[in-house]
Order: structure tokens, then C-alpha cells, then sequence
């Protein structure tokens, strides 16, 4: 139930990325943000008070929209705040913001649990979340919708070679990410033999990495972004096969998980400034296409990643991850394949 649980919640994700862009239609996108954020808070308050498992699914399945339609639309509201030169700085700022949820939401929701239950988490939650709706009533500006993005300029992009490139080789990325990042505890447990201070310490350094990532992917990320599209599979796909080696080491994991947190944040600005600057034409449609093939790519490296420890072992799981790190880095070549003809 756990795992339908949050499962539910990528699937309605996955849809929500692809028809948010065609429901929201010429709706001000300042409101459809705001009704983003609506759904979270009855999201929490339909599960905080859920007497049976239905609602808690129907719950989270509104987060799950919430998720998808936000992500989808982010990038594209980005690129009309800011000018064009600070958006991976301000792409960076946002995925700051989902670095310190990465590194200290889940412990601290998991100790307040276990303090006073998962349901007063839930409505400790709501508070939050309606300030944060008060917040983008107040502070966002009006955003009146641009040409109408629907499945047509979805299809259109698809058929552009070096936008299909570069997505399939984000999903093999961000699919390897999570072939790995899904199963790493059981690795820290069974190969590295962390007990439960060792896994707090290596997980907290993991999570705290990923402010440098999004430090640096803001600060460095300027102009042609070719030349780091291989960057994430790379150092990524390097420091899993790093760990199938050194994993009994818990030095050496502290490091390599240091380097892989702060790549996995950057990830985000990185090939999220590459849509930025190569379907510049249609954001809203290829934001939609992003955040599908994301979501859809967390979820299959997720699965596979457990028929590969079920059926094979840990190890045979993080060769997979490397498997599919070596195919982005094929599929990307020098960087010049996912790239727009000037």
C-alpha cells in the first residue's frame, strides 16, 4: 500500500505534465500556478484526514497533479521573469529549494512521525502550504498565456531530431539516476555494512552536496551548454561503478555519494537550460515533455532496478545503472547532437 501510495502519485504526475499545457488553455498562468498550489493543500488535508485507504489514494493522486502541472510550467514561467542570461541562475534558485527538501524533508518528517504520528505531519503541513498560496497570489505577476501549446506542438517538437535526442538522452540520465538512488540504502546496508549512524551520516552528506550542485550549476552555467550535457552521466554512471568497487569503504562512499548529490541536482539546471535554449519557441509544450519523460524514467529505472535486486542482487542493480549512464553518454556524443542548427 506504501508503494501504490507513491506510485499513484508519478502516474497522475506523468499525466498531468502532458495535458496541463491543453487544460490550462489561454488561462493566466499565474492562476494555473495558484491552482497548483490548491490542489497540494487539499492533497494534505484529504490524506491527513483519510478514514480509509481510497481517499488517501485519491490524495495523493492530486499531488501527483500538482507535481506535473507545476514542473511543467516552471521552466517556461522562468524564462518570462528573468532575462534570458539569469535563467540557469534562477533555474539553479529553484532547484535549490528542491535540494533542501531532498536532504532534510523526508528525516524530519519521518522523526516527526514517529514523535506524533504521520497524520499530525500532514496537518502540520497545511499551514505551510497556505501561506506559500497566499505568497503566490501576492508576489507572482500577472502571466497572461502566450500561443496555445497543445498536442500538436507536442508532436511537432518530437519530430525535431536534436530535441528527441536530447530528451531520450535525459530520460537514459535521469533513468540511471534512479536505477541507483531507489536502492541505495540496501546497498549502504548489505555491501558497505552501514548501521543506522554510518547510513544518517552518509545520506545527510549526500543531501547537503546538493546545495553545491545547485551553487555551482548557477554560478558556472552560462552560454553554450554542449559542452556539459554529458557532465551528469558521466560523473554519475562513474561514481555508481566507483561504488560497486569501493563500497566496503565507507570513506570512499562518503566522497563518491558527495560527488553524485552534487551532479544529481545540477542535472536538473543543466538539461533544463538546454530546453530553455533549444525549444525557446514552444517552453510550456517541451517543459511538458520534460517532466513526462522525467517522471516516467524515475519510475521505469525504479522498476527495473527492483527486478534487477529481486531477481539478480544489489550489484546486478547498479550495473544497470551504469549500463543506461554509458547509453546517454553514447547518445549524446560531444554535445553538438541535442543541439538546435544554428
Amino acid at each position: 500500500q506504501t508503494g501504490q501510495a507513491i506510485s499513484i502519485s508519478g502516474l497522475f504526475a506523468v499525466a498531468a505534465s502532458l495535458l496541463i499545457t491543453t487544460a490550462a488553455g489561454n488561462w493566466n498562468r499565474k492562476w494555473v500556478l495558484v491552482a497548483m498550489t490548491a490542489l497540494m493543500l487539499a492533497s494534505l488535508v484529504l490524506v491527513a484526514a483519510a478514514p480509509n485507504f481510497a481517499v488517501l489514494m485519491i490524495g495523493r493522486a492530486l499531488l501527483g497533479v500538482c507535481i506535473g502541472g507545476f514542473w511543467s510550467l516552471a521552466t517556461a514561467v522562468i524564462m518570462r521573469l528573468v532575462p534570458k542570461d539569469d535563467v540557469p541562475r534562477a533555474l539553479a534558485l529553484m532547484y535549490g529549494g528542491q535540494a533542501i527538501a531532498a536532504a532534510f524533508a523526508a528525516p524530519v518528517g519521518s522523526y516527526l512521525g514517529d514523535l506524533f504520528g504521520w497524520r499530525e505531519v500532514f496537518w502540520a503541513l497545511t499551514p505551510i502550504v497556505a501561506v506559500n498560496l497566499v505568497w503566490h497570489v501576492m508576489a507572482l505577476p500577472s502571466l497572461p498565456a502566450g500561443q496555445r501549446q497543445d498536442f500538436q506542438t507536442m508532436l511537432g517538437l518530437l519530430k525535431r531530431p536534436y530535441f528527441l535526442t536530447g530528451l531520450i538522452a535525459s530520460m537514459l540520465s535521469w533513468g540511471s539516476a534512479f536505477t541507483m538512488f531507489t536502492y541505495l540504502r540496501p546497498f549502504l546496508e548489505r555491501v558497505t555494512g552501514a548501521n543506522v549512524t554510518v547510513l544518517s551520516v552518509l545520506l545527510l552528506v549526500l543531501g547537503c552536496a546538493g546545495f553545491v550542485g545547485t551553487w555551482a550549476s548557477g554560478r558556472f552555467l552560462k552560454g553554450d551548454v554542449a559542452r556539459l550535457l554529458r557532465l551528469p552521466a558521466l560523473l554519475m554512471g562513474g561514481c555508481t561503478l566507483g561504488l560497486l568497487f569501493l563500497g566496503g569503504s565507507p570513506f570512499a562512499v562518503g566522497v563518491l555519494l558527495a560527488l553524485w548529490g552534487a551532479m544529481n541536482t545540477a542535472m536538473s539546471v543543466i538539461w533544463m537550460t538546454w530546453m530553455s535554449q533549444n525549444a525557446d519557441d514552444a517552453p510550456e509544450a517541451a517543459g511538458s515533455l520534460m517532466v513526462a519523460a522525467i517522471q516516467a524514467s524515475i519510475l521505469l529505472g525504479a522498476v527495473a532496478g527492483g527486478w534487477l535486486l529481486d531477481g539478480l542482487s544489489i550489484r546486478a542493480t547498479f550495473i544497470g545503472s551504469v549500463i543506461l549512464a554509458g547509453a546517454a553518454l553514447l547518445l549524446i556524443g560531444n554535445g553538438r547532437r541535442p543541439l538546435k542548427p544554428q
